[in-house]
């Protein structure tokens, strides 16, 4: 593929490389089922819970939200397959062969952020469509407050999830590029979504203010319908997630272009 061939053509390649990977359907498939299953374990003793709550607890009480905790395992699974669409290349040669396809080198890795954006957002779109669905089954079955597509804030909440797994797939792919090897790329990304947020306590009081506003700890307060005092505006954490993201592409676009391969 010569370095005039359009856009377009590059995009289409990287398709039929993923689209031919068994690793993609498996990952696919991996999401949407331990993404049901994630929720309906969530709820299955959700009646209890809301006749065990507290008054306090029943008034920020949040169908929508408790419908959607499957994005904490969704995440990691989209970033797998992020990382896969970069690294199983590197894996196999077969990175040298595209970028020599390809002298553009740019071009190669916006084809392949375009694709995994595209293809984690209708995936990630999906699974949390199915999440509230059978959420809100499982609660009006138990004959507890449950929410439908049409009340306030839950399609925002459900478009709000799909970016948000979208754009942990593009923070994935940016990782692949930087790291060039699975093990390191999915490290990393665990730091990231997990650690930095789960063990923010135990840092240093100077860094509280920069744990507040962290990317993937504020951005996910877009999953719910109650606001959060912590973080009133999560759609700005959200911009401020995809801000990072961009960082960290920029970052791969520059490495890939330096390094040989």
């Amino acid at each position: 593929m010569s370095a005039d061939v359009p856009f377009t053509r590059t995009l289409q390649a990287e398709w039929i490389k993923l689209r031919s990977l068994r690793s993609t359907w498996y990952t696919l498939s991996a999401l949407m089922a331990v993404g049901i299953g994630v929720t309906s374990l969530a709820l299955s003793t959700v009646g209890q819970d809301y006749a065990e709550a507290s008054a306090a607890d029943r008034q920020a009480w949040d169908p929508t939200s408790l419908s959607l905790t499957t994005y904490i395992i969704g995440q990691l699974i989209i970033g797998v397959l992020g990382i896969l669409i970069v690294t199983s290349e590197y894996a196999t040669g077969l990175i040298a062969t595209s970028l020599g396809a390809t002298p553009r080198r740019h071009r190669v890795l916006a084809a392949k952020a375009v694709i995994a954006t595209g293809l984690a957002l209708v995936a990630g779109q999906t699974l949390m469509v199915a999440a509230f669905l059978l959420g809100q089954a499982m609660m009006a079955a138990q004959d507890v407050p449950h929410a439908a597509l049409g009340d306030d804030g839950v399609f925002a909440a459900l478009a709000g999830g799909g970016l948000y797994l979208s754009a942990i797939a593009l923070l994935a792919v940016g990782l692949g590029v930087i790291t060039r090897a699975t093990a390191g790329a999915l490290a990393t990304l665990v730091a990231i979504v997990f650690l930095v947020p789960a063990l923010s306590g135990t840092f240093p009081s100077w860094m509280h203010g920069l744990v507040d506003i962290w990317p993937t700890k504020g951005a996910a307060a877009v999953l719910t319908t109650v606001p959060d005092p912590e973080f009133p505006h999560p759609w700005l954490n959200l911009g401020g997630l995809w801000l990072a993201v961009a960082a960290v592409l920029a970052t791969a676009f520059v490495l890939l272009r330096r390094r040989d391969v």
